[in-house]
């Protein structure tokens, strides 16, 4: 049984070796647009960007692993389209058939005109490349822009204040991670860069005037899914590729993992598209369950964590479209504290900052009723 994995980054790499750990001995062929082997892309952002680590850490095996695998890893190879019918890519090298497809493209950044031609260097944050670029401009006085104060920009801006930057930070909304924290966990994200003498300029837009003043421009406002392939092929898409709890497409041999996989979640009810690197290990192992006949539904929640000067924290289940009735939280903001986000007396998020043996009961205690003594 040939299956082909069509992206070879985390979700691509971790699916071909669930596949070999669960037994799998036939042909697995992975397709990645990229010049590397697969690799993650947390440590672009937080290990590699502060220097603490090479960009070879990246990777997830070295060439050998993956040869005495016999996983067919084909780098620099861009799949061009789908044949349904035939069960075949056709890619830039030829044609590959299969009997399993994994789609995991990834996502790619959102791209800002404004700073496009702003006539600064520009950075966007996504590849090796991009990471090894960046870090060698963030140098001591350097003045930078960060656009956008999510995940990305903020850690970005953690980094460059290490380096010795001169920092700005341009968001829409009155805080940051605004839509993700809300205002009362978010306004201590706030304070921690200001603390680090970060000029976070809020509820506005960025300017031409704005970038004027600074040396580069660093991006951050979001990634979109990769979904042009299985949109082209006819598959069902919308905001991500839709998937069932057992991630498979409308194709019963076409499955979707990752940043693209828009999936009806067993215990949050609703669909949700989650783009973190614990998602990307999660379905990749529940795909090789799939392709295997286990018919594991995938129901783990949405985790995410980062890193930002002496903070680190770690975030687990979904706040969700119908927001929160309230936020409980335990600790001190200027160490170790925990949150959780609450509605209808049930928790649907939790969080814990600088509080690592608090990891276990945060994540059990979302779909549980509030802490009673918070």
């Amino acid at each position: 049984m040939t299956v082909v994995i069509v992206g070879a980054g985390l979700a691509g790499a971790t699916t071909a070796q669930a596949l070999r750990d669960r037994g799998h001995d036939g042909e697995i062929v992975v397709l990645g647009a990229e010049d590397h082997l697969p690799y993650e892309r947390p440590p672009l952002s937080k290990a590699v960007l502060l220097g603490d680590k090479e960009v070879d850490s990246a990777y997830v095996h070295d060439e050998a692993w993956w040869r005495e695998h016999d996983i067919d890893v084909r780098t620099g190879t861009e799949v061009q389209s789908i044949d349904l019918a035939g069960r075949r890519v056709v890619t830039t090298t030829g044609e590959q058939p299969y009997e399993w497809l994994v789609l995991a493209t990834g996502s790619e950044p959102r791209r800002l005109r404004l700073a496009d031609e702003s006539g600064r260097p520009v950075h966007y944050l996504r590849t090796m490349e991009d990471s090894v670029a960046l870090k060698a401009a963030l140098t001591q006085d350097t003045r930078v822009a960060v656009i956008g104060a999510g995940w990305i920009g903020l850690e970005v801006a953690a980094a460059a204040r290490s380096a010795g930057a001169a920092v700005t930070v341009h968001e829409t909304e009155s805080l940051p991670l605004l839509a993700v924290l809300g205002p009362e966990v978010a306004q201590h994200f706030a304070d921690l860069h200001r603390a680090h003498d970060v000029d976070l300029r809020l509820g506005a837009p960025v300017t031409s005037e704005d970038l004027a003043e600074a040396d580069l421009v660093v991006v951050g406002i979001g990634v979109s899914p990769r979904t042009s392939l299985a949109s082209a092929a006819g598959l069902e898409v919308d905001d991500g590729v839709l998937v069932d709890e057992l991630l498979r497409t409308s194709d019963e041999r076409i499955l979707a993992i990752g940043d693209i996989a828009s999936q009806q979640h067993p215990v949050l009810g609703r669909r949700v598209r989650v783009e973190h690197w614990d998602n990307a290990i999660g379905q990749g192992k529940a795909a090789a369950a799939t392709i295997l006949g286990a018919a594991e539904s995938y129901a783990k929640l949405p985790y995410f964590f980062t890193d930002q000067y002496d903070l680190g924290m770690e975030y687990f289940g979904s706040v969700g479209p119908e927001g929160y009735d309230r936020v409980q939280t335990r600790g001190d903001f200027s160490g170790a504290f925990r949150a959780w986000w609450v509605k209808d007396d049930v928790v649907v998020a939790a969080m814990q900052a600088n509080d690592w043996d608090a990891s276990d009961e945060m994540r059990a205690s979302v779909g549980q009723g509030p802490p009673s003594d918070s």
